[in-house]
């Protein structure tokens, strides 16, 4: 399956891209490599990218199994590399549940499923990255 975006440049450092959904975003640089901080960055446009991937994932699974989850959210830090061409050699991802009738184990499946088997963008990240993957749960306190 062939996936088409088209990005054109808007003058300076910013640039208009396409996406298949119809949805378009800017990209550019920071104000200390000649942009004016008007869009998202290429790089970390990535982070995203693979938080949203293995997000829609587990969102997925937790209406499939029928979980009660009142809210959750993936935190990633990256380390870039400091020779050029640089990337992320490494990446953590925390994913964060909150709730209180949490089935950890239900959950903790949901994101091994995502992490293991349906996350093209996770398997991109394998290609270049070492992974540190964790799970956390939040209940409220009485």
């Amino acid at each position: 399956m062939a996936i088409k975006v088209s990005t054109k440049w808007l003058g300076e450092m910013r640039f208009e891209s396409t996406n298949p959904s119809g949805h378009n975003l800017f990209i550019d640089a920071g104000e200390e490599n000649g942009g004016k901080s008007e869009g998202y960055r290429p790089k970390a446009l990535m982070l995203s990218g693979l938080a949203g991937c293995s997000g829609l994932d587990v969102a997925a699974l937790i209406k499939k199994m029928k979980l009660d989850v009142d809210d959750f959210n993936i935190d990633i830090e990256a380390n870039l590399t400091d020779e050029h061409p640089k990337y992320y050699d490494k990446v953590a991802m925390h994913f964060h549940f909150y709730g209180d009738n949490l089935q950890e184990k239900k959950l903790q499946r949901a994101v091994d499923l995502s992490i293991e088997k349906y996350c093209g963008v996770m398997e991109m990240f394998r290609q270049f990255s070492e992974l540190d993957i964790e799970t956390h749960f939040h209940t409220k306190s009485a």
